[in-house]
């Protein structure tokens, strides 16, 4: 596929640090070449303390946008000029769009988790969804399933010195949309993980525990009776593809979900954001996501 650069092409870029391993690039370029439009698409470094001037420089060169990648997504969300609904309570974005010089914020990762679960049969409204972690991704989890209509939202996180963020982002939820209901719970409680897991419709790990190089050394669900057939477990982790929490949710007969897809169908949405089209997703899967 030829990709022609020009005096006309607008360019988007993808800002954090580190950014070489990304496959933000390939995925983007491709869609642009697919569908004939005149962007290129390439990876900045770019240190959190650096972050407004890399988004000014959005500004002054014109770009569309582009994404935002750790460690700079707090930092470009008080660069906004407009936060979306779920950018605003979160505090954070991966995605800029240049609007004629109206930067606007938002947060796609829980698009992606949620059009991942879609893309493979499964809806979040009116479910009850657990959600182990309290980090970035569970948190944008957590708020996209709430805009989207779930019932209620359990959050299982450590009860340490983040413990409080974990709270607060419950409230901001409560206050956001009051008619979900959030729990909040100490993950180290196995009685009470064990009950909650058992009674959700969702559970989802969207912790680092299972990534390599730990593999079968851990999961986050050490009594795996509360893998209850009707359950779907999902994996934020993709390195491996199969988990051991996967694994032993796949063999309690429960429907499972890894962590790919969730990357691809959160660059789905940014690319709409961009550029008003859809892109051909089932090309881009087929080419980086098998």
């Amino acid at each position: 596929m030829e990709y022609n650069i020009t005096g006309h092409t607008g360019l988007m870029a993808l800002i954090g640090s580190p950014v070489a391993h990304s496959a933000s690039p390939a995925m983007y370029n491709y869609s642009f070449a697919k569908l004939g439009l005149d962007y290129v698409y390439v990876a900045l470094d770019v240190k959190k303390e650096d972050t407004r001037q890399a988004i000014e420089a959005m500004r002054l060169f014109n770009m569309r946008g582009g994404n935002v990648t750790m460690p700079c997504k707090i930092a470009a969300a008080g660069c906004m000029d407009f936060l979306s609904p779920a950018a605003k309570i979160i505090g954070a974005v991966n995605t800029i769009v240049n609007d004629n010089g109206t930067m606007k914020g938002y947060m796609t990762d829980g698009e992606g988790f949620v059009n991942n679960l879609l893309d493979h049969g499964f809806s979040v409204k009116g479910k009850k969804i657990t959600v182990a972690g309290g980090g970035g991704a569970a948190t944008a989890i957590q708020v996209q399933c709430a805009l989207d209509g779930v019932s209620e939202i359990t959050i299982l996180n450590k009860k340490d010195a983040f413990f409080a963020k974990t709270e607060a982002t419950a409230e901001k939820i409560r206050e956001a949309v009051p008619e979900v209901i959030v729990n909040v719970y100490d993950i180290d409680d196995e009685e009470r993980k064990k009950a909650e897991i058992s009674s959700s419709d969702i559970f989802v790990n969207a912790t680092i525990v299972g990534m390599k190089p730990d593999l079968d050394k851990e999961s986050v669900v050490k009594d795996v009776t509360c893998f209850k057939p009707h359950l779907i477990v999902c994996d934020t982790v993709y390195n491996p593809l199969e988990t051991r929490l996967l694994r032993e949710a796949k063999e309690a007969g429960c429907k499972t979900v890894d962590g790919k897809g969730m990357l691809l169908w959160q660059g789905v949405s940014a690319f709409k954001l961009f550029t008003g089209k859809d892109m051909p997703v089932e090309e881009v899967k087929e080419r980086y996501f098998k």
